[in-house]
């Protein structure tokens, strides 16, 4: 997959956000506010620093594989994949039909190209992912393996199992990203169920490396991941701290957990997609 220019990241970025609002607007369910805060690190990573191959192999051998542990903003999974030639842009139009490939969370035996897990009970995402990780090193293969969690998965105690295997395997081929946008399903992260202050001192303890990146400024997303690849091979896991807002950056969405799972009406659809320029045109 050829690397895209940094203006290019954001005109992907800008369809990848409409692609989104009209999927959820269209079959009015889904989840647009973190989809919306992720779609600049979705089109870096499938565009400018994952090593993939768009001829899907579930067994990823020889290539990095990514897996998404907060399967609920599978429209900007989908997104990204199908602009990516993963398959048909045009399917994007069935995201949660009957019999469609393109469930609200992310399936397998739909069999569609670019999923390798079935995500969405929270929590799971980093488990999968040491035990892909650590197959490649068991089978000398030099691909990385990518995850992206939320904030509020961390309230889930299976997470801290993961980060803590990892780290006494030395699981250096793995790099988890946490989108720290505060919000969750019934409020901010912090009302629900706090998750402390200090989560870098955290993964410090248990041994990871630790970074931090804007989710929103494809210079530091970038920047970030270049040295997050640097650091693998050193006997260390990679953890990236990703600040973000939900519902960037539609203005009347931007950072309110009410658009965690809420589909625009018509009339703020089109306010929405007002903001954001059909730049690769629209499915």
């Amino acid at each position: 997959m050829a690397q895209l220019a940094i203006e290019e990241l954001k005109q992907l970025s800008s369809q990848i956000r409409r692609d989104v609002l009209r999927m959820v607007h269209a079959c009015k369910s889904g989840h647009p506010g973190g989809s919306l805060g992720c779609a600049d690190y979705f089109a870096a990573l499938y565009f400018g620093v994952l090593n993939h191959n768009t001829d899907f192999k579930m067994n990823g051998i020889g290539e990095d594989v990514f897996f998404l542990s907060n399967g609920h903003i599978s429209p900007v999974f989908y997104s990204t994949l199908a602009r990516a030639g993963y398959f048909p842009i045009a399917e994007l139009s069935t995201f949660r039909r009957l019999n469609s490939r393109l469930q609200g969370h992310p399936t397998t035996h739909e069999h569609l190209p670019g999923i390798r897990i079935a995500s969405g009970s929270l929590g799971q995402g980093v488990s999968v992912a040491c035990g892909a990780a650590l197959s490649k090193k068991l089978n000398g293969d030099k691909g990385l393996v990518q995850v992206l969690m939320g904030d509020g998965e961390i309230q889930e105690g299976q997470n801290w199992e993961a980060f803590m295997f990892a780290a006494h395997q030395k699981i250096d081929n793995l790099i988890v990203t946490i989108d720290f946008n505060g919000q969750q399903i019934d409020g901010s992260t912090q009302a629900v169920m706090g998750i402390g202050n200090d989560i870098e001192a955290k993964m410090l303890s248990f041994g990871w490396e630790v970074l931090h990146m804007d989710g929103h400024n494809f210079e530091s997303i970038l920047a970030t991941m270049k040295q997050a690849k640097a650091l693998c091979g050193n006997g260390k896991p990679i953890f990236i701290m990703m600040k973000t807002e939900m519902g960037y950056p539609v203005d009347f969405m931007m950072g309110s957990h009410k658009w965690h799972g809420v589909a625009p009406n018509d009339q703020e659809l089109e306010k929405a997609l007002a903001q954001l320029p059909e730049t690769l045109g629209d499915y």
